[in-house]
């Protein structure tokens, strides 16, 4: 925020360490974990997809077949009775699963939000859409990957 900047700008650069917000750390095999200070921000930009996003190429004409279009994000709304599980750090059952963009494939990065749109972590789909229209109710259907209980959980680690 501007006001941590202002104060930052009054610490010696050699005294300073960090600025700003940690969205997450680098695991030892040099993959990117995000943590759940990361979700303030992602929350906001998530959007329920439906059909082809709208090319970012500012060419005229018709959109090319190949262009990737903006980055999308996906939600997944989990019923009441499992967000209490979900903030527990377990993954999200399809018997917990209230809704699910269309078109949510399979692996991809999803935000996790109440019914009543609140966002309570992330995670990454188990299964796409289409899946999890079909699958057993006990199945993994979003993988946990970070939620807002960790600030109770992890106080002393999150920085």
């Amino acid at each position: 925020s501007e006001k941590l900047l202002k104060v930052a700008a009054s610490i010696p650069r050699d005294n300073l360490v960090s600025l700003g917000t940690c969205f997450g750390k680098f695991t030892k095999t040099q993959k990117f974990r995000l943590s759940v200070t990361a979700l303030d921000f992602l929350a906001p930009y998530a959007k329920v997809g439906r059909g082809r996003p709208p090319c970012p190429c500012p060419m005229p004409g018709p959109q090319p077949l190949t262009c990737p279009g903006p980055l999308l994000q996906y939600k997944v709304w989990v019923k009441p009775g499992s967000e209490q599980s979900f903030l527990y750090g377990n993954h999200v059952l399809k018997s917990g699963l209230g809704r699910i963009t269309e078109n949510t494939a399979q692996y991809q990065g999803v935000v996790v939000y109440s019914m009543a749109d609140v966002p309570l972590g992330f995670g990454v789909a188990a299964k796409s859409t289409q899946e999890c229209r079909k699958v057993d109710p006990m199945a993994i259907v979003v993988f946990h990957q970070a939620d807002v209980g960790e600030y109770v959980r992890s106080e002393d680690t999150l920085t």
